[in-house]
């Protein structure tokens, strides 16, 4: 099994197949314990609380970069305390290897 954090993002056209439970059982297992799936199974998703706001947009600022490099960009929400960061592969609905590599990237860049 290849490291989520040295990989790329492959370009979602449609024809990359749904993951199984266990495929994606897996590839969780390879994140900080904080993601979450969610959204029926199509989203992934990570909370952050910090004691004030810059942390906040910092994190949400490194997310917008982190997503724009790869080419897959993940739902963002911040405010006072805390940021919130969803992955899912829009294009197809569902999740993909492209969420758990950017999640996995976003945790080696926060944790």
């Amino acid at each position: 099994m290849h490291d989520l954090n040295e990989q790329s993002c492959a370009a979602c056209e449609g024809w990359v197949p749904p993951l199984s439970e266990a495929e994606v059982s897996k590839l969780k297992a390879q994140l900080h314990d904080a993601w979450e799936i969610v959204d029926d199974g199509k989203s992934l998703t990570r909370r952050f609380e910090f004691k004030a706001f810059a942390k906040a947009v910092y994190t949400a600022n490194l997310a917008a970069y982190l997503s724009d490099k790869e080419g897959h960009h993940a739902d963002v929400s911040f405010g006072w305390g805390y940021c919130v960061i969803t992955y899912t592969s829009h294009e197809l609905g569902r999740l993909t290897e492209n969420d758990f590599i950017c999640a996995a990237k976003l945790d080696a860049l926060t944790d």
